[in-house]
């Protein structure tokens, strides 16, 4: 999983949010975007999903199954 924290990092720089604007546009929680982005946990399948739709990438290119 340390390509998706890599990539979740990415997404989030490009659009230049902190961990507190990505969790209130997602509503996902800010210490679990902490957490995955720095490859200390996974997220589950539906936040890979709102993840996925927000940065507008498949879920494939967030997992590392494709480019």
């Amino acid at each position: 999983m340390e390509l998706l924290a890599e990539r979740l990092k990415e997404l989030r720089e490009e659009k230049n949010l902190t961990f507190k604007e990505l969790a209130e546009q997602t509503g996902l929680s800010k210490s679990a975007l902490c957490f995955w982005e720095n490859g200390k946990r996974t997220p589950n399948a539906e936040a890979i999903v709102t993840l996925a739709k927000f940065f507008k990438v498949s879920a494939d290119y967030l997992l590392g199954l494709s480019d």
